[in-house]
């Protein structure tokens, strides 16, 4: 079994942000496998689904992006699945809009909602970042994440979320190393 872990706000104010990428993604896998989601038992919702023969929980936090460590956690503790089972996406300012790249393990690189789940959890679980770039003013590093893509930009976004959920599903079949390999 895989737990495939989106990151993001919950909130209409926050839907189509940047910073909800990786819920974006997790919908499109959703979607791909005809699952819907519902209350998970804890501070998430989750959607069941078989990808390949193998059991997939998508798994979307409902505490805030800073708090996703809480969240992570408790589905792996609900769902008896160890952390190099879990895949988690989400937002990168370091990568540029349309790229992104899965690694197997690593540090927070700044991001509040990774820098929470390796206090809970510890940093040697998967993960896909998506790129969401980086351009903002000094200062307003916040506002930027909370802001929807550019107009200009949504032919990449909508590149990366496709490409983000091919490779979540290659995690799921093929596993880290290999799923790495093609979508790196």
């Amino acid at each position: 079994m895989s737990i495939i872990v989106g990151l993001g706000n919950v909130g209409q104010e926050y839907e189509g942000t940047r910073h909800n990428i990786g819920f974006d993604v997790v919908d499109l896998i959703a979607e791909k496998l005809s699952v819907d989601f519902k209350a998970g038992g804890g501070p998430f919702v989750v959607a069941e689904g078989r990808h390949k023969g193998r059991k997939v929980i998508l798994v979307k936090p409902t505490t805030y992006m800073n708090r996703s460590g809480t969240a992570v956690k408790k589905a792996l503790a609900k769902y008896n699945t160890e952390i190099k089972d879990c895949l988690v996406i989400y937002d990168d300012l370091n990568l540029p809009v349309g790229v992104t790249r899965m690694k197997p393990q690593g540090s927070d690189g700044g991001h509040n909602g990774i820098a929470d789940i390796n206090e809970k959890i510890g940093r040697e679980y998967p993960r896909l970042r998506v790129g969401i770039g980086n351009d903002f003013k000094r200062g307003r590093q916040v506002d930027y994440v909370l802001s929807p893509f550019d107009q200009s930009e949504m032919d990449e976004v909508k590149i990366s979320i496709q490409k983000a959920h091919e490779a979540a599903l290659a995690f799921v079949s093929l596993g880290i190393e290999r799923a790495m390999n093609f979508y790196n």
